[in-house]
């Protein structure tokens, strides 16, 4: 099978492409990106007005299976993904049960496979069952095929843990992503501590509940010379500290999330619990960092925390309902309205930052246009806009504060191993 994608802006960071070529796919793999191609193929994709990227890469997304299947399941998510131009997706192990033995995983790249959309890669529980105390088999996991560790949705609150973790992951070359989060400083809180807290009467999380692990992680990798993911980094404390640590020679890696560089702690005013995630909404202050450090390298990629959960679940009150929001579907189109058009990144930088570095860190195969590589891309319209609506929302779960709001940049198209797994 030969497909022909013809006549759109590439834009491809690995290869620093960013100009009109053709796509020639054979097999499932990328063939040749070159200027006005003409070779008999299958099927001519007519890409003219649209830009062409690698397939988005997410390196942060609950795909809620096995044990909470009415959230979301792999091929629920894998169309959410699918529609928002993702191809690869690493999910968290936060499952019921945990992803802490090697069926686990063997069942997530099954079932992936069965689906047969988008690529899944699971990363492996940090600690046994997460909690924290004894570390999960390394070794196995690895061998079954985890890109990395993390005990998402929690901390690895012991810093004698945590260094052994690091060790052993070391021994195995995979990184740990860790949700920093003290527990303590966080306790009973349901939004960021501040002049919105106060007035609203709801428990704040103070800033100093994520720098705090964050400073302790950094300085527990740059002991043990283990490789350290920050996730979803939100505030500027949190960004000064990775700046700082990079400079040392440190290897530590960050993600931020649309929703923490898009919304500040105001939107909770509405008591909508689709603000609340865990880390919060922060202030602007913690915005403009974000963005500094977007524009300066410190952050390394976009990540989108896709973390759905049921409607009832959501309609509970402020105080109880659960953390996290969907974000599969909007994540390109909020960055390209908060990064690219208000000139932080330029598009090349965007995509980088959604396909190529996430792959890198986590050495996955995708993120790139490569000839030879697997044919995974997307098409985009950047001059149209959607307006998110719960109809057609392809994830299970609706739990996103953006319905209702127009957003830049439709998917149009998205291939993976040269498949279409979803057209507009």
């Amino acid at each position: 099978m030969r497909i022909l994608i013809k006549g759109g802006h590439v834009v491809d960071p690995a290869n620093k492409i960013d100009e009109l070529r053709d796509v020639l796919i054979q097999d499932g793999r990328i063939v040749k990106v070159q200027k006005n191609i003409k070779e008999a193929v299958d099927e001519i994709i007519n890409a003219s007005g649209k830009h062409v990227f690698p397939g988005l890469v997410d390196v942060h997304t609950h795909l809620r299976q096995p044990g909470q299947e009415g959230k979301e399941t792999i091929e629920s998510g894998s169309r959410a993904a699918a529609k928002g131009g993702f191809t690869s997706v690493c999910c968290m192990p936060n499952t019921k049960p945990v992803i802490d033995e090697r069926s686990l995983v063997q069942m997530i790249y099954a079932e992936a496979e069965r689906v047969g959309l988008i690529k899944v890669f699971p990363f492996g529980a940090v600690t046994k069952n997460l909690e924290g105390k004894l570390l999960s088999e390394i070794g196995e996991l690895k061998d079954a095929g985890v890109v990395a560790l993390s005990d998402d949705g929690r901390p690895v609150y012991s810093s004698k843990v945590m260094r052994h973790a690091l060790e052993y992951a070391k021994m195995f070359d995979l990184r740990i992503s860790d949700h920093c989060q003290d527990l303590d400083l966080s306790e009973g809180a349901v939004m960021h501590e501040g002049v919105v807290s106060t007035e609203l009467g709801l428990k704040g999380m103070p800033a100093a509940s994520e720098t705090v692990m964050v400073a302790r992680d950094i300085e527990l990798a740059e002991m043990t010379g283990g490789k350290l993911h920050i996730a979803h980094a939100s505030c500027a404390g949190s960004i000064w500290q990775v700046r700082e640590a990079k400079a040392r020679g440190v290897d530590v890696t960050c993600e931020v999330c649309p929703h923490h560089f898009s919304l500040s702690h105001e939107a909770v005013r509405n008591y909508d619990p689709c603000t609340k995630m865990y880390p919060p909404l922060r202030t602007q202050e913690d915005i403009i960092a974000i963005k500094e450090g977007l524009a300066d390298g410190t952050v390394d990629c976009i990540a989108t925390d896709h973390a759905p959960h049921t409607q009832w679940e959501k309609e509970m009150e402020y105080n109880v309902a659960p953390c996290g929001i969907i974000g599969l579907e909007t994540a390109f189109s909020l960055s390209l309205k908060e990064l690219v058009h208000t000139k932080i990144l330029t598009l090349s930088q965007l995509i980088d930052k959604m396909s190529s570095a996430p792959a890198k860190i986590f050495a996955l195969p995708a993120g790139s246009l490569s000839e030879g590589v697997d044919a995974d891309v997307a098409l985009v319209d950047l001059e149209s806009e959607w307006t998110v609506k719960e109809e057609e929302i392809h994830s299970k779960s609706k739990n996103t504060p953006f319905m209702g709001m127009t957003l830049p940049g439709v998917i149009e198209m998205t291939l993976c191993r040269g498949k279409i797994v979803y057209r507009k």
